[in-house]
């Protein structure tokens, strides 16, 4: 399976108002593509950015390292699976406080609406074990069940709990930002 994996780079809020959007395609663990664009921090352009990087390469499914990029620039998971027909899979090291979350953006953001509407459509939050001794994963899946999805996610653990392909993208993205 080619699998592509999606993270951002670093940035300082307030002092950055740009971050790199890494995407890493792997085919099984071997890279066969690395792109990159820039996104704003608390923009709104990270979905369209994704599609952009996506639509050049032939792939099997997404990771995406949470929703939320550069701060609160949203990729919207549903957009992507429904461009291109393939599963996208979030992936989040730590169990997501959509409550603290919501409280955020309504603080932050006078369009809260329009970025918590992403996560108002993920649904359910499920936990996925894929190392032993290690805390769970916590997973949301858009266009496959959890049981594919933790199947994937497993296969493509090798040097940590996270999956190669995110874990290869974060690596790309914090060492170039």
């Amino acid at each position: 399976m080619r699998v592509v994996g999606i993270e951002d780079g670093s940035f300082r809020k307030g002092i950055t108002k740009r971050a790199l959007l890494a995407a890493v395609l792997l085919k099984k663990l071997e890279i066969e593509g690395v792109k990159f664009a820039e996104i704003m921090v608390d923009g709104l352009d990270a979905t369209n950015k994704a599609v952009e990087i996506l639509s050049e390469w032939n792939f099997d499914a997404v990771m995406l390292a949470g929703v939320s990029f550069a701060g609160f620039n949203v990729i919207n998971p549903t957009v992507l699976h429904e461009k291109f027909q393939k599963p996208v899979v979030v992936v989040s090291r730590t169990k997501p406080d959509n409550r603290a979350v919501k409280r955020a953006l309504i603080q932050h953001f006078t369009d809260w609406k329009i970025r918590w509407n992403v996560f108002e459509k993920l649904g359910a939050i499920h936990r996925v074990h894929v190392t032993a001794g290690e805390p769970p994963l916590y997973v949301e899946t858009v266009g496959k069940d959890i049981k594919w999805t933790a199947l994937l996610i497993k296969s493509l653990v090798t040097c940590s709990r996270v999956p190669e392909p995110i874990r290869v993208a974060r690596l790309i993205a914090r060492g170039l930002s």
